[in-house]
């Protein structure tokens, strides 16, 4: 039963697309309150603003599927470390629904295996990086 196979690549793309819009979500409530009012003002030159960076430029490259390996690479260690420093204590680590990290989790394997498997069809990695 492979009946989705010939669709493999389209849906590897809109599923890159879907979790890099998502993770601009949390860019833009950190940087600008939108689309919800952010949990604090935004320094960035902190921990956070760092953060909002990468959410914003990595996810719009995320989104475009340009640099798609090196990019979902970087975002997916951003993701392991936001879990670890913010989220897993001691007394909870092994449950991210209780630690309210399992977005972290999440986006830590979904990019992984972007980094793994590429952009999919609709990336635009394909256009300029095509190999002769």
């Amino acid at each position: 039963m492979r009946f989705l196979a010939p669709y493999q690549s389209t849906i590897l793309s809109l599923v890159r697309i879907a979790s890099a819009y998502m993770f601009i979500l949390h860019g833009t409530t950190k940087a600008f309150g939108f689309p919800s009012a952010p949990q604090y003002p935004l320094e960035w030159m902190s921990i956070f603003g760092a953060a909002a960076a990468l959410e914003l430029v990595g996810g719009a490259l995320l989104l475009l599927g340009l640099f798609t390996r090196p990019v979902a690479f970087i975002l997916s260690g951003q993701m392991a470390v936001a879990y670890f420093m913010f989220h897993a204590g001691a007394d909870n680590f092994l449950y991210p629904l209780l630690n309210h990290g399992e977005s972290a989790v999440l986006f830590s394997f979904i990019f992984l295996y972007f980094a793994a498997a590429g952009g999919g069809c609709l990336a635009l990695d394909r256009l300029c990086c095509k190999k002769d």
